[in-house]
């Protein structure tokens, strides 16, 4: 595994939410953590088919336009109920013409548990794969995942995408009704984190 010893990381995400997550989860580190708008980078076509696949695109994109190391994720829920989906398709559920609706979204996936006929409880779980790429082409893979259920109606306004709906395993509260320092302890990006943060020197 290859250690990280540069000063400056690019997150290759134009999503304030994942942002502020990923910058909080890398804070104890002395690394300048800068997001793909603050170097005006476009969002790049996601075509694969898994999250590893996606994460790569974006990262392998951000280090093509600037030349620096880039951290990107893709992540996602799956539903049990609905065979796994949405999947690597979690945020084109919320796609609309004028940008992404999660409230949407929301109502979505639970319309579609309800036509699925199976009975709740909803088991599923968030996903999240991160790539971490450098410039001579190189990268490391790091998964994580949290087990929980499909909570309905939505609770909370905390978090971002499909939280209000996700009841994490063991606890009462969904995502959207958790403090951020809470939810970055056990959430799947917190999972993957702890298995990235070992490629960082000063790691403990």
């Amino acid at each position: 595994m290859r250690r990280f010893t540069e000063d400056s990381l690019i997150v290759a995400t134009h999503n304030a939410g994942k942002l502020t997550e990923i910058r909080e989860l890398l804070a104890p580190f002395a690394i300048k953590v800068t997001g793909a708008a603050d170097h005006g980078l476009p969002e790049p076509e996601e075509t694969g088919t898994t999250f590893v696949e996606n994460a790569r695109i974006k990262a392998q994109a951000a280090v093509a336009a600037t030349g620096l190391p880039a951290l990107a994720d893709d992540s996602g829920i799956e539903i049990d109920a609905l065979g796994g989906a949405p999947g690597v398709y979690t945020a084109d559920w919320a796609e609309t013409p004028n940008g992404r609706d999660f409230p949407m979204a929301m109502q979505r996936t639970y319309d579609a548990l309800c036509e699925s006929g199976v009975a709740s409880p909803w088991t599923a779980r968030f996903c999240c794969t991160f790539v971490l790429a450098w410039p001579d082409g190189h990268d490391e893979v790091f998964a994580g995942r949290m087990e929980g259920q499909i909570s309905w109606p939505p609770r909370g306004d905390q978090g971002h995408g499909y939280d209000p709906i996700f009841q994490p395993r063991g606890k009462d509260l969904t995502f959207g009704e958790m403090a951020l320092a809470d939810k970055n302890r056990i959430s799947h990006r917190a999972d993957a984190f702890r298995k990235l943060r070992a490629i960082f020197p000063d790691a403990t």
